[in-house]
This record gives structure tokens, sequence and C-alpha cells, in this order.
């Protein structure tokens, strides 16, 4: 239990709801996390029953820290899919089936007794980099996140940006590819950044190379492969045991991610670009995930305005699978802190 002395209050607490599990936290006003829980979220059980757990998690959570309900001076719940902010609820979420339109912050806030605010957790995540991660102090603030998909968050000013329909930040599907046999995305359309420089992307990819017969270590891996997504994991290692073809992808992942952040670059004119997720290829830690890196940002500072190239960090995130629901309680804090100064 933590030291209350040595707690800095008001206390809230951050949801971030995934498609397999829903990850809580309680933080105190610095961003220090005092308790973390997980549950399940059961998709096939409906959003009612999701709703109901997830508000048993909160309360988890705060017992967990030593506090009580009355201790929490909000909480802040981050979602994937398309959503309406504003009237809280989820739209038609991809990786939620059957959970469409529903009024999501309204029902956990009546099943936990605490106010909710709510956000994309692509947003989330950004927000957190932003509050207490690699991103504090920038005034624009963009982060893209690797994985099945590409994820985006956008904080200008200290506010994310959620667009005028909740849909601002969906970078993965920027036009990267105009030609008639454009790869694929998972949304329907040929052509987006998605489509190549998310972890499905270089599955794709290295698939292709292995059928094309290139000389490569991959080639046994990914034949005795039990599923897809092993893949980028497997680029990684060979990658860093010297392969060609692995460093190749690699490089090859970084040039279509730059060509999608150049779109980004030149509308927002943001101070700092982070990369995060699950596919970094090991960060800054490996010499695959620096020539990662490195190559991002040779491609990307040669096709922008110089003015912007020599003033444009790029960098990799550190808040990891904890920025969903750092994220969501840091916009739960800025949403009571607003609140109070206009009483």
């Amino acid at each position: 239990m933590p030291n209350s002395a040595n707690l800095k209050k008001p206390n809230f607490v951050g949801v971030d709801l995934g498609g397999t599990n829903i990850k809580v936290g309680v933080l105190d006003d610095a961003g220090k996390t005092l308790s973390y829980v997980t549950t399940p979220t059961l998709v096939e059980r409906g959003p009612e029953d999701a709703m109901k757990r997830m508000a048993e998690a909160v309360l988890q959570a705060v017992e967990k820290a030593g506090l009580t309900p009355a201790d929490v001076a909000r909480v802040g719940l981050g979602s994937p899919g398309t959503l309406d902010i504003p009237s809280g609820s989820l739209v038609r979420p991809s990786n939620l089936p059957g959970w469409n339109f529903f009024p999501i912050r309204d029902k956990l806030a009546e099943y936990s007794g605490l106010p909710v605010t709510f956000a994309h957790d692509g947003p989330a995540a950004a927000f957190a980099e932003y509050w207490v991660g690699a991103g504090q102090g920038e005034e624009g603030l963009i982060l893209l996140t690797l994985g099945t998909g590409v994820g985006c968050g956008i904080v200008l000013n200290g506010h994310v940006w959620n667009g005028t329909h909740s849909h601002g930040g969906e970078a993965g599907h920027n036009l990267i590819d105009t030609s008639e046999n454009a790869r694929w995305c998972k949304c329907g359309q040929r052509g987006h950044l998605e489509a190549y420089a998310s972890a499905t992307g270089v599955a794709n990819r290295t698939i292709e190379y292995v059928e094309a017969e290139f000389k490569t270590s991959l080639t046994e891996r990914v034949r005795a492969r039990k599923r897809d997504d092993e893949i980028p994991k497997m680029v990684f290692e060979e990658a860093e045991a010297g392969d060609e073809v692995a460093l190749r992808i690699v490089k090859e992942t970084a040039r279509y991610l730059s060509h999608g952040m150049i779109a980004l670059i030149h509308t927002i004119d943001p101070s700092c670009i982070l990369i995060g997720g699950a596919m970094t290829f090991g960060g800054k830690t490996t010499a695959t995930g620096r020539i990662f890196l490195e190559t991002i940002e040779q491609e990307t500072r040669s096709r922008i305005f110089l003015h912007l190239a020599e003033r444009l960090r790029i960098d990799y995130a550190v808040m990891g699978n904890d920025a969903g629901y750092v994220g969501a309680a840091g916009l739960a804090r800025q949403d009571w802190e607003e609140a109070q100064a206009a009483e």
C-alpha cells in the first residue's frame, strides 16, 4: 500500500479498454501509478457485462491503492474503434463486434459511481507521453504506434486533437500508394499506410520475400510459423543476426512510415514525433531498432521543408503498455482541473 504522506492528491483512475483485456490504474496528481489491475474484456458477453466488470476493476484498483472512491476525482476511459466522443458512445468498433452505438462513458459512470472522461485510445497514449513520458513540454506532439495496425494520437498546446467527428489522427489510413495494385488495408481501401508499416504489413511483405525465394535465414522460420503475427519478431531477430533481407524489410518499413509522416508534418507542424507500439524492433536498446529510427529520420528529413527538418524531434516513446491507462487518467485530470478553474 502506498504511503499516503507521499501521495500527490487528488487521485485519478485510468482505464484502457482493449479487445482482449481491460487495464486499470490508479494515479496520483503527478502521474505516479499507485495500483494496477487487469481483467479480461470477454467481448462476446457484450458491453453491458463488460462495463459492470470494468467498474468492479476500477473499485478494486482504488481499494488496492489504499484509497476510497471519495479519494478519486475522476476516471478516464480510453477505447479503440470509431467513437462519438461528445456523446460518450462507441460507433462501430471493429475489435469489439456487437458493441455498436453503446453509451460506454455513461454506463461506466453509472456502475462505478464516478465521473468519466472519454477518449480514443490513440490520443490517450499520446497524452501519456506528453504528461509524463518522452513528450513532456512539447507544444505539438504526434505519437505513432506500430502494432497490428498503425495508431496515432495528436496533442496540440496541451490538448488532444480529436477532429470534428471524433476521427482525428487516423494516420494509419493516410494514402501512401496510389497505384492500381496498391496493398489492401484492413479497412477495405487500397494504399493506406497501415497496409505497409504495420506488423500485418511486415508479415505480408516477408512472406512475399520468402515465396520469391530470396536467400534469407527467414525462409525456414516463416514456413514453419504457426501464425502470421509471429513474423515481425522473426524479422527483428534475423536482422539482429545480420540477415540482409530481414534488415531490408526493417528499412522498407521505416521508409513507408516516413511517407505517412510527411503529410502529418506539413499539416500539423509538430515539434516532436514519437514512435511506439509493439513493433519498434527493440527500440534504442538494439542495433536494429537504432537503424529503424535512423532510417525514419533520414527519409523524413530529406522530404520535408528544411525549416521543419532542422527543428523536428523524432524519437521513441517510453510509456510502453502503460500509455493507455496513464493517458486516460491524465485526460481525466485535465478535465477535472478545467472544471475547477471554471468554478
